[in-house]
């Protein structure tokens, strides 16, 4: 029996670097509720998106950003926040109660999660701008003791004190660990992806200098895993089609040997992509044209972003086409949804 497992697993593997990936696409999972988020009748919550997601103590604890329509005073300042809930079942994920952090009243987004063995302390990193703390735009991290106490988050603290000045822009903040080195990844909105370390001890002060560490057709969110029992590393990264194809949003994915290493294409061309309309299908009604900004669901919760290619899902954002059509992007109703492998 144990054989046959394994053999199982050594055929998953040579099936996974093939880049030959189909998936099924879930109804919706998750939508705005206002009954499960703060009043806001003059100005409605209209999108949940950029998931970021881990299995501990039995539930699931889910990160999202929150949008709303329109920003107070012209200013972000409210409008865009982040937001946490849990579960025990996927079925009950609608319904669960939403609590919005307070790390500020300022933009921020984009989360992600992970526990840091090394310092005993939940991680969440997000990118924030807050002038009135004198952050400017950029990666900064917060910390619990506790992940199921939404409010015991601590205030933010920036990875950089400034933007360096030969990065065009950054946004979409990625953080996972080998055994001596943090390495954080992001992405530049002009087909760059970018990656820069420290050492675990030093985490998570002493980022050097972002180097460029991959070149192609690819837009943001970019998150990188590490792929359990094949020693190499996964980065999947969204990629956007053109505007005469509607700019819809799908995933394409590069592996690597090494965190620090030569990111190679297993599945990134438009035919063979990671993750699109293209190698998908609905299980029940279309919903979603875009496969965008998610999370792919880990094996573990800790720095080291291990994945299971045997058995990989996906946590998405999405939305139809129809309702994305002539939408300024702040209005687009994002919800989520889940990809599984088959």
């Amino acid at each position: 029996m144990y054989g046959e497992k394994e053999k199982q697993r050594k055929q998953s593997a040579e099936d996974f670097i093939s880049g030959n990936f189909q998936w099924r696409i879930s109804k919706p999972i998750l939508c705005t509720n206002p009954d499960n988020l703060p009043p806001s009748p003059d100005n409605p919550w209209v999108a949940v998106k950029d998931p970021s997601i881990v299995h501990y103590n039995g539930n699931w604890h889910l990160f999202c950003t929150f949008r709303k329509q329109k920003c107070e005073g012209g200013q972000p300042l409210g409008c865009i926040r982040i937001g946490y809930t849990s579960f025990a079942n996927w079925k009950d994920a609608q319904t669960s109660k939403w609590r919005l952090l307070t790390l500020s009243q300022n933009y921020h987004a984009a989360p992600q999660v992970f526990f840091f063995t090394h310092h005993k302390k939940w991680y969440l990193i997000y990118q924030l701008e807050d002038k009135s703390r004198n952050i400017s735009y950029g990666p900064c991290y917060s910390t619990t003791d506790d992940i199921t106490k939404p409010d015991s988050w601590t205030l933010p603290a920036p990875l950089y004190a400034s933007k360096p000045n030969h990065v065009p822009a950054w946004l979409d903040f990625w953080i996972i660990s080998d055994q001596t080195r943090m390495h954080l990844f992001f992405t530049s909105l002009d087909g760059q992806m970018w990656r820069s370390e420290t050492k675990v001890k030093d985490f998570p002060e002493g980022f050097g200098r972002p180097e460029v560490v991959l070149r192609a057709d690819i837009f943001e969110a970019s998150h990188t895993y590490r792929l359990k029992g094949l020693d190499k590393y996964l980065t999947v990264v969204e990629a956007q089609s053109t505007r005469w194809q509607g700019w819809r949003r799908y995933y394409k994915a590069y592996f690597s040997d090494r965190l620090d290493g030569q990111w190679k294409p297993l599945a990134a061309t438009k035919d063979k992509p990671f993750a699109s309309l293209n190698n998908s299908s609905h299980t029940d009604i279309h919903w979603t044209d875009s496969i965008s900004h998610g999370e792919l669901i880990r094996d573990g919760y800790d720095q080291n972003l291990e994945v299971d290619p045997a058995n990989l899902q996906f946590l998405f954002q999405g939305l139809s086409g129809k309702k994305q059509k002539n939408q300024e992007y702040r209005n687009i109703s994002w919800q989520l949804g889940m990809l599984t492998l088959y």
